[in-house]
């Protein structure tokens, strides 16, 4: 399965649990926000998503959502937060909002890493 079809179906699966019982962020679930989730889930190649940030955020906002994600790799590895805030120059409050989305959020975590790890898997199979 191509890595675009298996991100698409992440996203979906991420935006039907992210607002599930929770009336405010349902309440963000404008016309708007869905325009962009649909241009989301149909990109497929990596450098029309990347013009796609480029323009929609500042480079400090994509640093910040990058950084976040890489926080998340690394509480669920199991890393303290001391060693990831030394790793990462993320906030000790930035962690554990992170910490904390891990644990009680929508799952969106889950489904960035069931994506990169369907990526790992098929770069690890292609090179072998």
């Amino acid at each position: 399965m191509r890595w675009s079809i298996r991100l698409n179906m992440a996203l979906q699966n991420m935006v039907a649990r992210a607002y599930e019982g929770d009336k405010s962020m349902a309440e963000l679930r404008t016309r708007e926000v869905e325009d962009l989730l649909t241009v989301l889930a149909g990109l497929d190649n990596r450098d029309d998503i990347f013009a796609l940030l480029e323009d929609l955020f500042t480079v400090r906002e994509i640093k910040d959502t990058s950084q976040r994600l890489d926080v998340a790799r690394m509480l669920r590895d199991g890393k303290s937060y001391a060693a990831i805030e030394e790793e990462t120059g993320a906030s000790a409050t930035t962690i554990a909002r992170v910490s904390k989305a891990l644990n009680y959020g929508a799952g969106g975590y889950q489904c960035a890493f069931n994506v990169l790890d369907a990526s790992a898997h098929v770069l690890n199979t292609s090179a072998d």
